[in-house]
């Protein structure tokens, strides 16, 4: 787990500028970096060593005669196999870091060496005998990719938004169409980021690049099929499960460095824990009332003979770390687990260099409470014909919102009309309502999730729902802030639940299996009940709670929000009185706008670290 960046083109002092992107990232990888400058490419490498420590693994990695390079982030799990079918092949390999079977299987299989890969990745391979780049992103987005084409031609990309900002040629605005989508799914969900010209690298996406043309083609390379599987019993689906699971841990243990796991106390962090066995686990909580269930993580660890190290959060260190984590996300994002994933990351780094995590068992496995009918649903669709209850929905969803709609739309069965993952902060007709009509005219979530929606029409409601989350809400929000915050810290992050054999596994799961009238998640939690008590293995999720409803209701934290909602810069985008009122209203018990206040607070932490921070010295100098 690195970072790298790059550019095409030519600027005054190549080296310095590519040093300057690399510094801006150093966090990613403290142990080394190397450059690589030739043909018109810059690439630039910080390296974090967890495979092959010597310097033989450093990046960017060349082939013998120096006719590709490589930069990457991340790991293939299944570097070993791919090593002996290349050396089988006549390629000679130089070390033993899994970096080196990208170069010897571009040169073997071109552009298809996507498909053969299973790990976790970013990369780019700068191919001089044709004049191109060729890069990708892993299938889950598990690792993150940005680039940005200039007006004068040039092509930057890299891990992180922020080294951009070191090269002469960008040009740094705020892209006026994302905020509204924001508001509404709490994570930056346009293509095109924050960063006016910026745009991610879709997961399961690769490209190549034309260095004399200036030419990007990008395409998808890999999508998921939840097609049921009606050959098997749950019983054997539990089994196939749990020697899935098993074997995924095993490859993502492998590191010649240390190895911890995560653990919150629910059942995927428990089961990832318990399948690896780490001398160490990590937990972390919030020290206020009710906020804390670390005790659960504390027990489990003592019962598998392992060592739990704990941290409780204040609010005043909440918030007093919110700037900084608003510059790791390099976008808004307004998931409150952010916080304590920054200071689990923390202070898991201080005791190993890679940890585990149970991540993705939710998608893959319809482990969230929105894949389940609440009883009132479940009863109305036993009583109402489907073919009713789809009219009624069909009716409804263009009304505007009154109380009942959304009951209607659930129970029809259509998650096109109401689903647009597990956040829906504000309403289009709030968004109009508070957000200046300048940066009010982005697409509304429901735009953005039909595409997506289009690709899987023949699906059912609940594989309808999981397809959607995995390729927004997962790659959007859950990855892109676990890997930052484990990254601002120097830390890698693995995720075993995704991994692409689990998933191949996964997707063909009966949806009877996957939820019913016992709960979600059920062919997991009971293989994870084989090697877990009980208690853990049927616990329902809670994710990270966070007391923010409590202490937006103490003077010191209302006024720190107050500072950001009264600024002046913050009238560009919102009318702030609204968003006052909105803020007094919750301060002084009238409503619960808690989440409506910390997305948009989010937003103008970005801004103001961004756009006013970032430029202050240059304004003072």
């Amino acid at each position: 787990m690195c970072g790298f960046v790059g550019f095409t083109g030519h600027v005054e002092d190549d080296e310095r500028v590519l040093t300057a992107m690399m510094d801006r990232i150093v966090h990613r990888g403290p142990d080394m970096g190397g450059t690589h400058i030739k043909d018109g490419v810059a690439l630039g490498f910080r390296r974090l060593s967890i495979l092959d420590l010597t310097e033989a693994g450093t990046q960017p990695m060349g082939n013998e005669d120096g006719s590709v390079f490589v930069v990457f982030n991340g790991e293939i799990y299944n570097f070993q196999e791919l090593r002996a079918e290349l050396e089988a092949a006549g390629h000679t390999f130089h070390c033993n870091a899994d970096t080196e079977v990208l170069v010897h299987g571009y040169e073997e299989w071109g552009e298809g060496l996507v498909e053969r890969l299973r790990g976790m990745y970013g990369f780019v391979v700068h191919d001089m005998r044709s004049g191109k780049l060729f890069g990708a992103r892993d299938i889950f987005g598990i690792k993150p990719f940005y680039y940005y084409q200039s007006d004068e031609g040039d092509l930057m990309f890299g891990s992180e938004i922020k080294s951009f900002l070191e090269h002469p040629h960008f040009k740094k605005a705020v892209n006026k169409q994302a905020l509204r989508p924001y508001l509404t799914m709490q994570f930056p969900a346009t293509d095109e980021t924050f960063f006016a010209g910026v745009f991610k690298l879709p997961a399961a996406h690769c490209f190549t690049y034309d260095i004399a043309a200036a030419r990007m083609d990008v395409r998808r390379y890999w999508d998921a099929d939840f097609s049921d599987d009606n050959s098997k019993t749950f019983d054997e689906y539990v089994e196939e499960c749990d020697q899935v699971v098993h074997e995924s841990v095993a490859a993502h243990r492998i590191a010649d460095v240390k190895v911890g796991s995560f653990l919150s106390g629910g059942v995927d962090s428990s089961y990832i824990a318990a399948c690896l066995m780490p001398d160490k686990t990590f937990s972390v909580g919030f020290d206020y009332k009710d906020f804390n269930e670390t005790n659960y993580a504390k027990e489990l660890s003592d019962k598998l003979g392992i060592e739990n190290y704990r941290k409780m959060v204040t609010a005043d260190e909440f918030f007093e770390v919110l700037p900084q984590i608003q510059y790791h996300m390099d976008e808004p994002q307004s998931n409150l687990s952010s916080v304590p994933l920054w200071f689990l990351a923390q202070l898991a780094a201080e005791q190993v260099t890679v940890v585990l995590s149970g991540e993705g068992a939710d998608e893959l496995f319809a482990g969230y409470a929105y894949y389940e009918d609440v009883p009132s649903i479940a009863r109305f669709k036993r009583i109402i014909p489907r073919g009713i209850r789809r009219a009624l929905g069909n009716f409804v969803a263009d009304k505007p919102y009154f109380k009942g709609r959304n009951f209607l739309l659930k129970a029809a069965e259509m998650p096109e009309k109401w689903f647009t993952g597990q956040a829906f902060v504000y309403r289009p007709d709030e968004i109009d309502d508070v957000v200046r009509p300048e940066y009010a005219g982005g697409p509304d979530a429901f735009e953005l999730c039909a595409p997506v929606y289009s690709r899987v029409q023949n699906f059912c409601d609940l594989s309808k729902r999981q397809y959607l989350d995995m390729n927004m809400w997962l790659p959007g929000d859950i990855l892109l802030k676990a890997d930052k915050m484990c990254m601002a810290h120097s830390l890698e992050l693995r995720v075993p639940f995704l991994d692409k054999k689990v998933m191949e596994f996964a997707e063909h799961i009966p949806a009877r299996f996957r939820v019913n009238e016992n709960g979600n998640k059920q062919v997991v939690r009971h293989a994870a009940n084989r090697i877990l008590p009980d208690e853990w293995a049927t616990r329902p999720k809670k994710g990270f709670p966070v007391p923010l409803k409590f202490w937006l209701r103490e003077q010191k934290y209302y006024d720190y929000v107050k500072e950001y909602f009264t600024a002046p810069w913050a009238e560009e985008f919102f009318d702030t009185g609204k968003l006052m009122a909105m803020l007094d209203d919750h301060f002084e018990g009238r409503a619960l706008n808690q989440r409506k206040i910390y997305t948009a607070l989010t937003f103008l932490i970005w801004y103001k670290r961004y756009f006013i921070d970032e430029d202050a010295p240059a304004a003072a100098a």
